[in-house]
Order: structure tokens, then sequence, then C-alpha cells
């Protein structure tokens, strides 16, 4: 297909696969292109096969693509793991000095990557750029994007020196010039010129990141963990040059008390987790919903139970963050679908946290977390930002009062009256900070009344549980609805939630074309649910299908306890995410049923 194509990337460790597949996006989509990005490699720190996938378009793209068009494989192992996903009439591109491939439905080009890095460029390290500049030559993007972009990552290093550089250069020209001479191009796929476009190339944890500074987060604690650690690197860098403050806990309990401690304080504060470390947490998220104190969650997502598969997608964190904690312990649980909602929703967490002042878990995942794609630089306006509701010396004042919800209990202005817990009708109480006259309360783990005293009186503790989970149900109210997508007279409705959009979304696409009748809902805020417009869809429809990356159906026995659904469940939970074909194969066997 004229100016798409979908090129994967199969090495080891050390070769420069994942270096190499990321300047092909960013300098393919500097040059107009949208592309979209996966990535697997391995846990371990030295060696282990690597693979990069990036499709380039030059309209928009919702996911990864079915299959690679183009394989470009580094050594034999490469060939072997990733062969069967190219498609029928696709091209390889392979070393013929590693090895010579099966015949099969392919075109197979063979380019000397070893041998033009060691003798002709005279430097091993450069054989990504080898690998580059003969993708350039077979497929595109030009030249020179990929140098342009080269040139620029060597200038902000401090380890650049300008003969390596020039041993780019020539790994880049050399290959280049092998395959326009050497091989007559037998494929389809070229791309040409598009018209470029203002948009900025980034992954799912630099948009949290950016996210976070734009909500105005001053306070992060964290631990490091794969594949979280990139959002703390991230914020460890750029908040002190906001006046903000950055601290790597010595655990992740630590790290969550630390962002409790400085939301008492009235910071805008955040943690960033996977599994392991959301599991240590669990005690920690009960104080903050006890207490009521704000707080932003990430959790990026990876295959478990335990240690699990570091490096791998999953979506089975979902059960847990809706009940992670002993006792009734309410929450807001909220999961983007793709890197330019990583950004806006970060924002929306904070606007959440901060408004009902309660814990909100952030459900990102591995494949989004490092997934590449290009984001109109629209996305990145100013968004609203909202304040909690605070206390100021009698009374509740700022710009998101519980003006429109009529308080039950007075707040008074003595040392001893301040009722940091009073009891209103939203749930929604005002909070002070540590020095305010007559703002003095205890945030404590203990039930307590309306001034924070310790309290075990039942009627007392009945008061305080209605109130907390008066303001799920304010939120619940308040909260943007999940939209539908495709047709208004769907006999077959689809709903996701995370990074599966894209792939859902696609997948509706093409059975539509072919006359299915296909709608979906994707859920990006999974507590509180949007019960009225989720049971609407539901009962729009005749079957319900929910995709899911994880084994047990976490969403699927959500809506089933729920709405009493019994959905078609689809479950994919090998560490790799959906494609569309995979449902949209689904779709047309429920349609034939």
């Amino acid at each position: 297909m004229e100016n798409e194509v979908t090129i994967r990337i199969g090495g080891e460790s050390g070769e420069g696969t994942i270096s190499g597949g990321d300047i092909l996006a960013q300098a393919a989509s500097r040059w107009g292109y949208h592309v979209y990005t996966f990535r697997t490699f391995p846990a371990e720190i030295l060696g282990g096969p690597c693979m990069f996938q990036v499709r380039i378009s030059g309209q928009p793209v919702k996911s990864m693509g079915d299959y690679a068009d183009v394989l470009v494989c580094l050594n034999k192992e490469a060939y072997d793991r990733n062969v069967s996903e190219l498609r029928k009439g696709g091209v390889l591109v392979y070393d013929p000095s590693d090895f010579t491939p099966d015949t099969g439905d392919y075109i197979a080009y063979a380019v000397p990557f070893n041998e033009i890095a060691r003798k002709e460029v005279q430097l091993f390290q450069t054989k990504n750029m080898v690998m580059l500049g003969a993708i350039s030559g077979l497929f595109g993007p030009p030249l020179e994007a990929i140098s342009q972009l080269v040139e620029s990552k060597f200038s902000k290093s401090r380890k650049s020196n300008a003969t390596l550089m020039e041993k780019n250069r020539l790994a880049l020209d050399i290959a280049q010039k092998y395959v326009t001479e050497r091989i007559t191009k037998q494929d389809p796929y070229h791309l040409g010129s598009v018209e470029k476009a203002d948009r900025v190339v980034l992954n799912g944890n630099q948009a949290v990141v950016a996210g976070a500074l734009a909500a105005n987060c001053r306070f992060f604690a964290g631990y490091p963990i794969t594949p979280a650690s990139d959002i703390m690197e991230g914020l460890a860098k750029e908040l002190p040059q906001v006046g903000g403050t950055f601290m790597q806990a010595e655990d992740e309990m630590a790290a969550l008390a630390s962002v409790l401690g400085a939301s008492y304080g009235g910071a805008r504060s955040m943690t960033a987790t996977s599994g392991p470390g959301l599991s240590l947490m669990a005690e920690l998220i009960g104080l903050a919903s006890m207490s009521e104190l704000p707080a932003v969650i990430i959790d990026a997502q990876r295959a478990g139970p335990s240690t699990g598969m570091p490096t791998k997608m999953e979506q089975s964190d979902l059960s847990f963050a809706l009940s992670a904690g002993h006792g009734d312990t309410p929450r807001i649980v909220v999961a983007p679908t793709d890197v330019a909602d990583c950004y806006r929703l970060t924002i929306q967490a904070f606007n959440m946290a901060e408004r009902y002042q309660m814990p909100v878990l952030f459900l990102t995942d591995q494949s989004l977390t490092a997934r590449v794609e290009s984001v109109d630089r629209s996305v990145f306006q100013p968004m609203e930002l909202q304040d909690r509701v605070a206390y100021t010396n009698g009374h509740s004042a700022n710009g998101h009062t519980d003006a429109h919800v009529p308080e039950k209990v007075a707040v008074g202005a003595g040392a001893h009256e301040y009722q940091r817990y009073a009891d209103t009708d939203s749930g929604i109480s005002p909070i002070s900070m540590p020095g305010m006259d007559g703002g003095a309360y205890v945030a404590t783990g203990l039930e307590h009344d309306v001034h924070g005293h310790p309290d075990y009186e039942p009627d007392d503790h009945t008061l305080m549980m209605q109130k907390r989970y008066r303001k799920l149900a304010t939120a619940a109210e308040e909260l943007p609805k999940p939209q539908r997508y495709g047709d208004d007279n769907a006999t077959i409705g689809l709903i996701g939630w995370g990074s599966t959009e894209g792939a859902i979304q696609e997948a509706v696409d093409r059975a539509r074309a072919k006359g299915y009748k296909v709608a979906s809902m994707h859920l990006r805020i999974l507590s509180p649910l949007a019960d009225d417009t989720i049971q609407a869809f539901i009962k729009s429809v005749q079957k319900v299908i929910v995709p899911e990356c994880n084994y047990s159906g976490q969403l699927a026995n959500l809506l089933g306890a729920k709405y009493a659904l019994q959905p078609i469940r689809v479950n994919k939970f090998g560490g790799i995410p959906f494609t569309a074909g995979d449902i949209e194969k689904v779709i047309e066997e429920v349609s034939q049923s």
C-alpha cells in the first residue's frame, strides 16, 4: 500500500534493535508520517531476543498492525521467532552471513549488515545504522530524515564525538547505496512524500510525565520497577526545575506514605509502580481512602503473578486495583487508551484526586508505557485544573467548592471546631493545610468523627462510611461518560478498557466495512462505573464481546457482577497485545453463530 508499511526488526539485546527502531519511528514522524510502535525485550540485563515493530502510514493508525509487511532479521534467532508474523507476500531482509532462510511465501533481500559494519565502516557498533540505511533505501523514509535525527541525538549526548558521528553517517550512506545498486526491488512498499504536520513523538510513560507536570504535580516518591521506572526518572529530572520535589524511597510502602504526607501538606502528589509494588501499597491505599487524602498512583501493569514477566504486557491488575485494601475502601480507577490519553487522563486523574479527596489508581500497561506514537501537538493545549475544596478559617472557598451542594454541617473557625470530615451532601468536605488558623486536624487511619478524633461508635462509623462512598456517587454524576463508537443499530457490541481501544475500534471499522452491524464502548473510568450509560449500551445490542489481555476476564467478571451480563469473553494473556485482526475474527465468528 502506498505510504503505509509495517516494519518489524528482530535482533539481540545490544545490537541496537530497539534504539534503531526508535530512530526509524521518530524519523518517519518528523517526515510527516503517523507512527505506532510495539516492542519486546528481555527482562535480563545481559542479552536476549528483542523485537521492535513500527507501523508507518500517511493516515492515522489505531493499532500496531496484524502482521509485518517487512521483517528485518539481524540474526537467525530473530528469523525463527518472527517469520510466522510476516504476512504472505511480505519482505524478509536478512544477513546472508548469519543464515539462509527457508523457502517461503515472501520476497527475500540479502543485506550483509555485519560485513558492511565491520569492513566498510570499520565499527561494528554501527550495525543498526547499516540496518536503517538499508530500510531507507528499500522502503523509506528518506535517509535525510534519519540522518538529521541521528545527528540531533548525538549533539545532545555528552559522549558524542565527531568521529563517531561520521561513522554513523558513513554506515547509513553505504547501506543505502548497497541496496539501491545491488537489490532489484520487487515489493510494493514505498513511503513517498506526505504533508508534514505539527506532531510530537513520545511514548506512554513520557506522556504521563508531561501530564503530571501540566497538572502541577509538585511531589513524586517512588521505587524503581519495570515498566514504570521511566516515569520516576523523567520526574526526577523535571520536578526540581519547576520547584517540585522528587524522592526515591526505600520501597513502595515508603513511597506512597511519603506521597500522602506531601498531599497532607497541600502538594499535588504522585507515585508510579507496577503490580508487585502496588501489592505493597495496599495498606496505604486504605489510609488514603480513610483519611481522604488526594493521591495519584500509576500502575504500569505487567504480566504476573509475582515477578511474572516484567517486560511483557497484561491487563491483569484490574480486580486488584478495584479492591486493594482491607475493608470497604472507596477509590477511583482509570485507564488510558493511547499515548495522547496518557497525557490527558493524567491531568484528569489529578483533578479527580483533588476534587474527591481520595486515591486515584491509573492503570496503564507495559505495551502502552513503551509504545511510541505521533501525537498532534494540539493535544497538549492547557486543560482546566481543579483544586481541592479548601478550608479558609471558617468556611470552604475556592473556584470548585460544593456551592451547588448544600452543606449539612457548618464548618467552625475555632481550634477544636474545624470539621475536617463534615458530612456534606456530596461527601466532599473542606480540607486545610498545616499552619492554617483554626484548621488543625489529625489525618488518621482510625475511624473518626467529623473533627478527625478517633471514634468507634457504630452510628458514627456508619455515618463516615456513607460519607466516603457518597463521594463516589458524586463522582459518578460529574465525571465524563463513555462514548459509543460505531453503529447506532448494532447487533454486536464490544466493551473494552485500557490500551485495547485502538485495536477494538479498528476491528469495528473493518467489520462495518464488511456489512456487520457493530459498535463498541470503551471504559476509561472503571470506578465509579457509569451504570446508566453502560446498561443502555448492553441493552441496545444482542451480544456483547469483552476483549481483554488477562486470563480470568476481569472486566467481564465486573460487568457480570454489576449488570448480570454474560458476555462473550475473549482473553489474550501471552504478553502480546491484541491486533485488530484478532478481534475482527471474533466479530465475524459471533455474527455467523
